[in-house]
């Protein structure tokens, strides 16, 4: 190998996922060793490049979205690692976010905020969009909810007014409030500009939720847009990892290496709670501004009205789960966020999220998680 290896990147600089992917891929090579990057100016699903054909290089680091990239990839022989859920080229290491866990934060964040009536935007042109929608509806399946699905057709040319159409007509017939998944960010803009032509409130009647916390899509919508923060970065980081090893003669098995998403931003499209009892909503919403404080359920019984027998039963009956439950759930989720976002040392994190000892912190933590602390950082750790 040469003493700068020249390396490939096929990863469209359109949007931002694939910028966070490159982000990784940076990351990695600044911390090592410097290697020669090319990479040319595409967008996703775009033909390979003229020049890879005749390329000498060292590897290669593509999103294979068509069976073109696959095959002019494969042809090349050289060390490879795909980052896209295509799954065009089965013979090499896959490393991409894990579209199950995205669909059960989505889902978390709809039922934390007391919805019962759930709907799924699928785009059939992905694999992720698919996994997402199924995801989604299994775990709202789990929580004894039903989840309605409009379809995006597979076609790579849509009609777009016949399809605004049918969306439209699929919002006005869903029960009110619901909240919608979409399944990346740019059909979720596309759902908060059809409820604008319906006068469709957003997010008291329709809350909108995205895939990916593009920020500038995020912020063009009206009202801004809540999203998914999937760990593209970290995804990046990992497949320069593995290529690395392959270009230095390693064997890497062709198997996938999948990354939990970093969380929710909460943007004004979701900013709502869906409760109709005013005494639950004010309780969700202190627990969600003060739960990593250290409180017990008596703080909370402090600012609502109600004996503690009547609260947790109202509770159940409103969220879904328990007082508790959903405080040990506000701080877990924040303990993940210091342990992915951060280096703080694990005494810190758990001070920050509210827990009175590391241990217990870990306990918790293991039990809701399935796996320690440590372990956590180690595979989903931003780079």
């Amino acid at each position: 190998m040469k003493k700068q290896p020249e390396v490939a990147l096929l990863i469209e600089t359109s949007n931002a996922y694939g910028r966070e992917l490159l982000h990784g891929i940076r990351s990695y090579w600044r911390e090592h060793r410097s290697w020669t990057i090319y990479l040319p100016e595409n967008a996703r699903g775009q033909p390979p490049p003229a020049w890879l054909k005749n390329w000498k290089g060292d590897g290669i680091i593509a999103r294979i979205e068509n069976k073109r990239i696959a095959e002019a990839v494969l042809k090349t022989k050289l060390p490879a690692v795909d980052v896209s859920a295509a799954r065009l080229a089965t013979g090499l290491p896959w490393v991409e976010t894990n579209d199950d866990a995205i669909a059960r934060l989505a889902a978390e964040h709809f039922l934390e905020r007391g919805f019962r009536n759930f709907g799924y935007y699928s785009d059939e042109r992905f694999n992720w969009s698919k996994w997402r929608r199924d995801s989604f509806m299994k775990y709202l399946s789990a929580a004894g909810h039903r989840c309605a699905v409009f379809t995006r057709p597979a076609s790579k040319a849509p009609n777009w007014k016949k399809e605004n159409q049918a969306l439209a007509e699929w919002i006005f017939k869903l029960p009110k409030p619901s909240g919608i998944l979409a399944s990346y960010d740019n059909r979720a803009l596309q759902l908060l500009e059809t409820c604008r032509q319906l006068e469709i409130a957003v997010p008291d009647e329709i809350a909108v939720l995205g895939v990916n916390n593009d920020e500038l899509l995020c912020d063009l919508g009206d009202p801004p847009l809540s999203s998914v923060i999937p760990n593209a970065r970290r995804a990046g980081y990992e497949a320069a990892v593995l290529l690395d090893k392959m270009m230095r003669g390693l064997t890497v098995a062709p198997e996938a290496h999948l990354f939990e998403p970093l969380g929710v931003a909460t943007r004004q499209s979701t900013d709502v709670l869906a409760v109709t009892d005013s005494h639950i909503s004010s309780a969700v919403r202190y627990i969600r501004e003060h739960a990593c404080k250290g409180i017990q359920i008596e703080d909370v019984l402090r600012h609502v009205p109600l004996s503690r027998r009547i609260f947790e039963k109202r509770f159940q009956k409103a969220i879904g789960r328990t007082p508790h439950e959903q405080i040990q759930s506000v701080k877990i989720n924040r303990v993940k966020a210091l342990l992915t976002e951060t280096d703080l040392p694990l005494a810190r994190v758990a001070d920050r999220a509210g827990f009175a000892h590391v241990e217990y912190m870990s306990v918790a933590f293991k039990k809701i998680v399935g796996m320690p602390p440590r372990d956590y950082r180690e595979r989903n750790s931003g780079q």
